[in-house]
């Protein structure tokens, strides 16, 4: 019979298993202690992205992400209620991940809530940041990596080109939420218009603007991919794979930017365990 703790890393990693469709593969390649900690952070972020997801008045998801703020830091005090925030108390206990980067997690979230548009990319990134850069800061608490500093920020990043990512891919989804990521002084610079794209208009200028996106997407991977030559072999395959996947995805969104409103784009599990497979190899010649 399983204990406690066991049942409840097995809860977060049954979450994971079923909602990260894509960072599942990258982190099957993980020692079992990394990867039940990271299941754990990854069941605490889809928490409170599921809060914001669900389509609730304001001022009640607001309500509830204040009440998430209070179980946080009840179980980082040591009082933990439930099985994410159980697993997640060991997972901090064990990896010494700073407390700061959970609350700056909610804090993204949070802005998920009050703002439906960003006016530039600088809203944009700050946004970027919360929600996906803290991830990658706590995953690499937990990989163990060396280069102080550097390595944080390229594993911020990295972040920050997976999020660009997801935003281009989520586009029409998105919409139909009322929410636009793409930065509106860009859409203005490229004569593309709110209404288009809620609309879902695959204009010449919304191709443009894609290529825009994707351009500087692309950038963000380029600096990410440095943090590879700071983690250990096996990290560096998790790592390698996510990059990978979601670089793949941003292949099939430059090839026919219109995609996005046509359906979500995806890779087939073959190509993602191709992917791993790589990656693993490529981690140990390294």
């Amino acid at each position: 019979m399983r204990n406690g703790l066991d049942a409840a890393y097995d809860y977060c990693q049954e979450v994971t298993r079923r909602e990260a469709k894509n960072f599942y593969y990258g982190f099957m390649l993980l020692p079992n202690g990394q990867r039940r900690a990271i299941y754990s952070a990854y069941a605490f972020a889809r928490e409170c992205d599921d809060i914001a997801d669900a389509g609730l008045p304001p001022s009640i998801a607001a309500g509830q992400l204040t009440k998430y703020r209070r179980d946080l830091e009840a179980a980082l005090a040591g009082r933990p209620d439930g099985p994410v925030f159980e697993a997640l108390h060991r997972t901090v206990e064990k990896y010494g991940v700073p407390h700061g980067y959970f609350f700056d997690l909610i804090s993204g979230v949070e802005m998920d809530i009050a703002k439906s548009r960003y006016e530039t990319f600088d809203e944009l990134k700050t946004y970027c940041y919360h929600v996906a850069s803290v991830v990658g800061l706590i995953s690499i608490e937990i990989f163990g990596y060396d280069g102080g500093e550097e390595a944080r920020g390229y594993a911020a990043d990295l972040g920050i080109a997976l999020q660009l990512t997801n935003i281009l891919r989520d586009i029409a989804e998105d919409a139909e939420r009322g929410r636009i990521y793409l930065p509106l002084d860009e859409l203005e610079w490229f004569g593309y218009s709110e209404d288009d794209l809620l609309a879902g208009r695959a204009t010449p200028e919304f191709r443009r603007l894609i290529a825009f996106q994707a351009d500087r997407a692309r950038h963000y991977y380029a600096q990410g991919r440095r943090l590879l030559r700071h983690l250990p072999a096996r990290a560096r395959a998790c790592v390698g794979v996510m990059a990978g996947i979601y670089s793949s995805i941003l292949d099939d969104i430059e090839r026919d930017p219109g995609v996005v409103f046509r359906r979500r784009v995806s890779l087939s599990g073959r190509h993602k365990l191709a992917l791993a497979g790589k990656e693993l190899v490529r981690s140990v010649v390294t």
